[in-house]
């Protein structure tokens, strides 16, 4: 079997290939390996598509576990005020009194 290709958005594993196009089914990126695609704007944003700027209040839509701590994010949690990086699948933000970065694509706006 083919080894399909990690998520070029997230850089998650979990990808499928649908006959068409490969999709991730955790981020909802849907891409080609043809080379024809035009390349996405740099605007961040949150696992629904919607833009996100400075500011934005988001939601978890995903337990995340903290990368060197016991740590864990749960479902649902919100975070206020996020501040975007120089990488656009990437907040920055604060939970808990910890200054934490997310991926957008586990961050629904609102």
């Amino acid at each position: 079997m083919a080894e399909t290709p990690n998520c070029p958005q997230c850089d998650m594993e979990n990808t499928y290939f649908d006959g068409t196009v490969y999709i991730c089914p955790d981020c909802s990126n849907e891409w080609s390996t043809d080379g024809n695609d035009v390349e996405a704007d740099d605007t961040p944003r949150d696992s629904n598509g919607a833009e996100l700027i400075d500011g934005d209040a988001v939601t978890v839509i995903k337990d995340l576990k903290v990368r060197g701590s016991s740590m864990v994010i749960k479902r649902g949690t919100k975070v206020k005020s996020i501040r975007l990086t120089e990488n656009p699948e990437e907040v920055d933000c604060k939970i808990d009194g910890s200054s934490i970065v997310l991926k957008t694509c586990f961050l629904k706006k609102g």
